[in-house]
């Protein structure tokens, strides 16, 4: 085959990697099946029926976990579609959990935060049996799931509700959040959200009050979706109140490529182009969790802690 025709494949591919189901499709069927122990459909709420998936590194023991909300609008996702996410979180010796939650139009918010929750919960009581430490809980989620990760850190009332409590977080991570996005003017999106006058209670930029866990901010420039000003408006917010927070803002990263860059196959990160989006979420897992672990501080007086990696 020519070094043209290589390309032109890739080229292929990488258009494909990026357009929605397609692509999550393809990532994974490029992903392994092997170097993880999966328990997959574990119910964790008996109300609604709501199962989970766990993507354990083989031997763990004491492991950080990370639960990851997977994004769609609140309208779409699967577990299943995560796949890639959950091997890449456990080759890198983590304990991976995918839960699902309820999406419109069977419920409207606040219900899937509250699915979410008690996904934390079940964390919580029940992930040692995985090899997971529930002392090391790191929560994670792109674009919408960004969002329900985010409002599960800063309004404490939430975990507080399911008998839960938010210092059970180590880190959260969010990737491509909507996290200030009024005025909300989509029919679906109002409809989803519920009374217009309660609209700025959605909004996770309501809540940094100073006393949340760590966060980490990523974002692209190029995202078109969800546009980068969320994520620096929520940083702005937290810094405001003195509150930990980083951020990595990259030039040149649209909204599904921060989430396809996760993905270990390399065939993957050579059609999206190399990234280190998988480096950070490793490092700020690994700082935030460890035992000797202090705080992420708060940026300085005079602006946010941008990082902007060279493209």
């Amino acid at each position: 085959m020519s070094t043209v025709s290589v390309r032109q494949i890739l080229l292929l591919f990488a258009v494909l990697l990026l357009s929605a189901c397609s692509g999550q499709q393809l990532v994974n069927d490029l992903t392994s099946d092997k170097g993880y122990r999966l328990s997959s459909n574990v119910g964790f709420d008996s109300t609604t029926g709501l199962k989970l998936d766990v993507y354990a590194p083989a031997n763990a023991i004491n492991a950080p976990v990370v639960v990851f909300f997977y994004g769609g609008r609140w309208t779409e996702g699967r577990k299943e579609d995560y796949k890639f996410v959950g091997q890449a979180l456990a080759a890198r010796g983590m304990v991976a959990v995918i839960p699902d939650y309820r999406l419109y139009p069977q419920v409207r918010y606040p219900k899937f935060l509250q699915d979410n929750a008690r996904a934390v919960r079940w964390t919580r009581e029940q992930i040692g049996q995985y090899g997971g430490d529930p002392g090391k809980i790191v929560l994670m989620g792109h674009s919408s799931g960004a969002y329900n990760a985010a409002m599960l850190t800063l309004n404490p009332e939430l975990l507080k509700a399911v008998g839960g409590d938010r210092t059970w977080i180590r880190g959260t991570i969010g990737l491509a959040g909507p996290y200030d996005f009024l005025p909300i003017t989509d029919p679906d999106l109002r409809d989803i959200f519920g009374a217009p006058e309660n609209y700025d209670q959605t909004q996770p930029v309501l809540y940094p009050d100073g006393k949340n866990p760590p966060m980490l901010l990523m974002h692209g420039q190029d995202d078109n979706i969800v546009f980068a000003k969320n994520s620096e408006s929520l940083a702005a917010r937290i810094q405001q109140a003195n509150g930990p927070v980083e951020t990595v803002i990259y030039p040149k990263m649209s909204h599904r490529k921060i989430i396809a860059s996760v993905a270990t196959s390399s065939v993957v990160q050579f059609a999206v182009g190399q990234s280190d989006v998988a480096y950070y979420i490793n490092d700020f897992v690994k700082r935030t969790t460890s035992a000797s672990a202090r705080p992420v501080q708060p940026p300085a007086p005079g602006g946010l802690q941008t990082i902007v990696p060279t493209p």
